[in-house]
């Protein structure tokens, strides 16, 4: 993965604001990278150590969490988003309440910086 493309990718998750999910697929477009969904997930993996970009904000098109169930990372990742105020409701997170919303000047302009 060009490190342009991985770049785009952590700086719109880093937009992402606490108490907000978007999809791997949500990240691909607004990182203007089309439908590439799983490149995002091959960025997040890809994070140095200690990084502060949100990676626990992002999670499948429906709404669950993608890591292994059960695993550390996942138990991690939920209990990131539940101090954050995001509910799980059967192992779910409601999108239509949760999901990040760019504003609209990001919407017509492009994000900060860019």
């Amino acid at each position: 993965m060009a490190n342009d493309a991985r770049d785009r990718i952590w700086r719109t998750v880093s937009r992402i604001p606490a108490g907000a999910v978007a999809t791997y697929g949500q990240v691909a477009k607004e990182a203007r990278l089309g439908r590439r969904a799983r490149m995002v997930g091959r960025a997040l993996r890809t994070l140095p150590n200690g990084s502060d970009v949100p990676w626990h904000r992002v999670v499948n098109a429906r709404g669950e969490i993608s890591l292994p169930a059960g695993s550390d990372s996942a138990r991690e990742q939920r209990s990131r988003l539940e101090d954050e105020g995001v509910e799980f409701i059967g192992g779910r997170i409601d999108l239509d309440r949760f999901r990040w919303r760019p504003s609209l000047d990001e919407l017509l302009w492009g994000p900060p910086g860019e």
